[in-house]
């Protein structure tokens, strides 16, 4: 892999940052609703002991971001880069949160466009794992053009197997 899956991106409102091992009490603060995790496979990760493992993840993937407002300086939540495999030219982008007060305000797609606009010079497809019964973000996938390909179980790290949809977007379809 010639490029870097966490480079700091930006628009005009928003700056994908880099994640950092400090950034954790910033980001727990946004993940500690149970409301964001509500339809997520894994709803326990606004508990502490639960955030701290997926943090944890967040970190070990050397993908992971913090989605920072430029105009109040705010942490809005995370996504990241992860699991590039060179022979399908391809990359995950997901473990994506916001929280509610973010929700609805048309922020997910200016993040998505900013890593899809970056990721695209580097690969020809992005794949999304999808939990079965998210349905907010099965609808937001779709609105990005996503379409769901497949059906898998996914192995979380350090955290149960659940069942996901997989949706792909496709550079020449971007």
């Amino acid at each position: 892999m010639n490029f870097s899956i966490q480079p700091f991106l930006e628009n005009e409102k928003y700056q994908l940052i880099p994640l950092q091992q400090g950034d954790f009490e910033l980001l727990y603060h946004v993940a500690s609703d149970p409301k964001i995790w509500e339809q997520h496979p894994n709803k326990d990760r606004y508990k502490r002991e639960i955030f701290e493992n997926f943090f944890q993840g967040a970190m070990e993937s050397k993908g992971a971001f913090k989605i920072v407002e430029k105009s109040s300086g705010n942490v809005l939540g995370s996504t990241r880069f992860y699991d590039f495999e060179e022979s399908k030219n391809s990359i995950f982008i997901g473990y994506t949160f916001y929280g509610t007060n973010s929700w609805g305000k048309d922020i997910n797609p200016q993040i998505k466009k900013l890593m899809l606009d970056y990721i695209f010079q580097f690969v020809d497809q992005v794949y999304f794992h999808i939990g079965k019964e998210n349905f907010r973000s099965q609808i937001a996938m779709e609105r990005l053009g996503g379409q769901k390909i497949a059906e898998e179980e996914v192995a979380y790290f350090g955290e149960p197997t659940r069942t996901n949809f997989v949706y792909e977007i496709k550079k020449e379809n971007h």
